[in-house]
């Protein structure tokens, strides 16, 4: 396993109350934000729920914070129904942050991992709501370059794209080789285009486009283009490998959709849909209900003989039985198979008990030699993997997230132990010094242990 880059949060909530002033108040700290620590703050001058993402350290030491600043700037410029905006970025007391409205929701990476694949019908609204974030955006010349579910919140009916202009702000504000080496690639190789895995100077809009095709085929087939393999031969085919097709992996899919979806997947950016407008008409066509259906052979004449009214009767029936077949049919579960597996790590070093968070987009294990191991979070869909304490305690061992994905339980020698899943001090939670346990389970709020 590569070296782990980790940075000391201890007291980080408590710094950036102190950055932040009188005037805001940190509620708790919320999950699913990558390399980057995101807070609830409540601003009480509008009386209003914000999100704060707060960069680390050793990244925002190496970039332009006033050039950081003024990007983001730009980005929050962006006002669009399917967009959510950025509000502020600041700096202070050597923390970087930058921070956007609360959407009350769901990410699109948390549905996915509760229900593998979506109905067609909602995933075409999704791409749909998506696709036009993206026209808006790319007319105002801002190229998101890292769609993928994180990135998506579901509210209602309706999809939001959130971090905009963030991936270009760190690439104006820093050299891209220096974010690369804290873990934090412009970019998820899941869903990278050609031109970003190659590292293409001259990434444009279409490049989103790409991923908006590596995010529908997931939502469709329940994995990205190449899941299982490794980051590194995950990049190399996106650059060189043709996808399977959709329908591979899912007959039901239309070919009308499929054609869409593989058409953002061409390798070259010249094959693919030239714009995000050009892309949505054809996700608008497909989210009409009757595309593609309404019969073109019937002819309306003014009389109807009794045996047309007969056959019509009969023919109504018969629909009615087949309906009721397939309701009955629906009704009975499909029997659990395993389709596929996905390689997480690629390391020649020891790796043992394996918890993946409620949301399905982290993964906490063991790694280390024997007798010094510690437990290691990192995300399913690719980046750095980071210790979950800076704590010398060791062996650590059996890490078990609680049902709200925000604390890991892990045991050391006869303790348990726990601490925040997305890094900060550990605590012990009970000595078990004369009797066995395994397996232990945090309540949701962490107070009590099974």
């Amino acid at each position: 396993m590569c070296a782990v880059p980790y940075y000391n949060a201890m007291d980080l909530g408590d710094r950036l109350q102190q950055a932040l002033g009188k005037g805001y108040v940190i509620e708790r700290e919320l999950g699913g934000g990558g390399m980057s620590r995101v807070f609830l703050v409540t601003e009480l001058d509008l009386d209003r729920k914000i999100v704060l993402k707060v960069l680390p350290p050793d990244l925002a030491a190496g970039l332009s914070v006033e050039r950081f600043k003024r990007e983001i700037q730009l980005a929050a410029k962006l006002q669009h129904p399917h967009i959510v905006p950025l509000l502020i970025a600041g700096a202070k007391d050597g923390l970087l942050y930058y921070a956007m409205p609360f959407i009350s929701g769901e990410a699109l990476r948390s549905r996915l991992a509760k229900q593998h694949e979506l109905p067609i019908p909602e995933s075409i609204r999704i791409l749909r709501d998506v696709a036009d974030a993206l026209a808006y955006a790319h007319a105002n010349g801002v190229v998101h370059r890292d769609i993928k579910p994180d990135n998506v919140l579901i509210s209602g009916q309706h999809a939001l794209v959130t971090d905009f202009g963030v991936s270009k702000a760190l690439a104006n504000s820093t050299g891209e080789s220096s974010i690369t080496s804290v873990g934090i690639a412009l970019g998820t190789p899941a869903y990278m285009s050609p031109e970003q895995a190659s590292a293409d100077p001259s990434v444009d809009h279409r490049a989103d486009i790409y991923s908006l095709g590596a995010l529908a085929y997931e939502l469709l087939t329940g994995q990205p283009p190449f899941s299982g393999l490794p980051p590194a031969q995950m990049l190399a085919a996106h650059v060189a490998r043709a996808p399977d097709p959709v329908s591979m992996h899912r007959e039901s899919v239309p070919p009308a959709l499929e054609h869409v979806v593989m058409r953002c997947l061409e390798k070259k950016r010249a094959d693919r849909w030239q714009s995000a407008d050009e892309l949505l008409v054809q996700l608008e066509a497909l989210a009409t209900p009757s595309a593609g259906l309404t019969p073109t052979n019937i002819a309306l004449g003014k009389t109807s003989s009794p045996l047309r009214w007969g056959a019509a009767a009969a023919g109504a029936a018969l629909i009615t039985l087949v309906a009721v077949a397939l309701w009955w049919m629906a009704r009975i579960p499909p029997p659990y198979v395993v389709t596929s597996t996905a390689q997480i790590t690629n390391s020649p070093g020891l790796e043992l008990d394996a918890a993946l968070s409620p949301d399905g987009a982290l993964v906490a294990y063991t790694a280390g030699p024997v007798g010094h191991a510690r437990i290691v979070v990192r995300q399913i869909a690719g980046g750095t993997a980071r210790f979950l304490t800076d704590s010398a305690l060791e062996p650590q061992r059996t890490p078990r997230w609680s049902p709200d994905g925000q604390q890991i339980s892990f045991v050391v020698g006869q303790s348990l132990y726990a601490a925040p899943a997305f890094g900060g001090s550990a605590r012990r939670l009970m000595d078990a010094s004369g009797y066995a346990f395994a397996s232990p389970a945090l309540s949701p709020d962490g107070a009590t242990v099974a």
